[in-house]
């Protein structure tokens, strides 16, 4: 059978699945624990969300109750995938430079439909709900989406001979994400409805089941590296060039470009953890009071969300043209402020929505982080009681960490440029003279 070497159908289908199970698996979770924590009732089928605004009904301190709880447990299961999924994603993905590409992609996307079937079954059979920390640790065991991506942009790196051919195929890559994770978050909330959970895992769980035997047996492998080569490579020597490359790095740059090279890395982790790590807290925000939205409008604000792929691609491309990286890494990191500080505040949908609009301007990455999901889920479940807003407010103030670091960066430059222009100066009048 003649290969595919497109991996684009892939990344599609795995995006559909974990767009889809992200919203479910948590607003799954938040009825399960409504549901045992008191005798409130909730209605299934309902057209509203289960929300009290009324701060002096017994209600409001209930469902306060049911944010603290709901928020803590994905504090636990996040930080039981946290160690197997950070050593899994690094031995999968660095291992892929001599095991091929399909390797890992055949391990995590196994590993997602397993871990969506599992779900199918708990919520049919309404097992206790406790058992997704097991689930979960077993599964990051295999792989995570950040493992998927990793080695997916990997292939295509691999199937590209050109800087441009591959920038293209990438950007392109990136649109087709925002398409299916809008588009999928756009129908989540009436996935919800409609269906309700158990189809709708279900549906996930079909839709895996297709991306694992289209990885299978159709798609081809991007490495040329026969079977005895990759053999003959052992693990320790994988690690020994993996960790050799990373030094080579730092050792060869000069001292200045050394201390930039770190300062730019610290400015870039300290971005993600606050955009990675404050994702998830949108849901159980969205479902506390006063915006109490139901299912339909999380998933409207999912969708939203997802226009940051569309936008960072469109607004690379036309800013490229008349500004410095510099200033487009800070028209990013402003306006994600700026939308974090109005999610602070929001007590409208319609001021939600422009918060999230705002605050996924420049969200790069919507996948992995989970320490800094785990840590915001810690700060969102000790403050959801008397301010729910407390979260978006801390990350706005921990972003001026990467402006600060990036104005540091513009200052070296301007320092370098200058000297440079001195010594040019210099270097002429000397010449003159003579």
């Amino acid at each position: 059978m003649k290969k595919i070497f497109l991996v684009e159908p892939a990344i599609c289908l795995s995006a559909f699945a974990m767009t889809l199970i992200t919203p479910l698996t948590t607003q799954y979770v938040y009825r399960r624990i409504w549901q045992e924590t008191g005798n409130y009732s909730i209605a299934l089928d309902s057209n509203i969300s289960e929300c009290e605004k009324n701060k002096s009904s017994p209600i409001f301190a209930f469902q306060e109750e049911v944010q603290k709880k709901v928020s803590l447990f994905n504090l636990q299961m996040d930080i039981s995938g946290l160690i197997p999924g950070l050593v899994s994603t690094f031995i999968l993905l660095s291992h892929s430079d001599h095991l091929g590409r399909k390797f890992p992609l055949i391990l995590t996307s196994a590993s997602a439909l397993v871990t969506s079937a599992w779900l199918c079954l708990l919520s049919y059979f309404a097992f206790p709900f406790q058992f997704l920390i097991v689930s979960t640790f077993i599964g990051a065991l295999f792989g995570n989406s950040t493992t998927f991506l990793g080695a997916s942009f990997a292939y295509i790196v691999d199937q590209c001979k050109e800087e441009k051919q591959r920038t293209i195929r990438i950007a392109i890559t990136d649109f087709l994400l925002g398409i299916v994770t809008g588009l999928t978050g756009l129908s989540s909330g009436y996935f919800i409805r409609e269906l309700g959970f158990v189809w709708s895992f279900f549906i996930v769980t079909m839709a895996l089941t297709v991306n694992l035997i289209y990885i299978l047996f159709f798609l081809g492998d991007s490495m040329e590296e026969s079977l005895s080569q990759t053999v003959s490579i052992s693990c320790s020597e994988g690690f020994k060039n993996l960790f050799y490359r990373t030094y080579m790095l730092f050792k060869n740059a000069a001292g200045g470009q050394r201390s930039l090279l770190c300062l730019l890395l610290f400015t870039m982790i300290t971005y993600f953890f606050v955009i990675l790590g404050i994702s998830p807290i949108f849901i159980l925000y969205e479902l506390n009071s006063p915006l109490c939205w139901n299912e339909v409008l999380i998933g409207y604000g999912s969708a939203l969300s997802s226009i940051s792929f569309l936008s960072s691609f469109l607004g690379i491309w036309g800013f490229s043209y008349c500004m410095e990286d510099i200033y487009m890494a800070f028209i990013g990191i402003v306006t994600t402020m700026a939308g974090m500080a109005m999610t602070a505040f929001a007590r409208t949908t319609l001021m939600m929505l422009l918060g999230t609009l705002f605050a996924c301007i420049a969200f790069l990455e919507t996948l992995g982080g989970v320490t800094a999901v785990s840590t915001f889920n810690g700060i969102y479940s000790a403050t959801v009681a008397w301010y729910p807003g407390f979260t978006f407010l801390l990350s706005a103030g921990l972003l001026l960490i990467p402006v600060i670091s990036l104005c540091v960066v513009k200052c070296r430059s301007w320092n370098k440029r200058s000297n440079a222009l001195l010594i040019q100066e210099e270097s002429n009048e000397d010449a003159s003279d003579q």
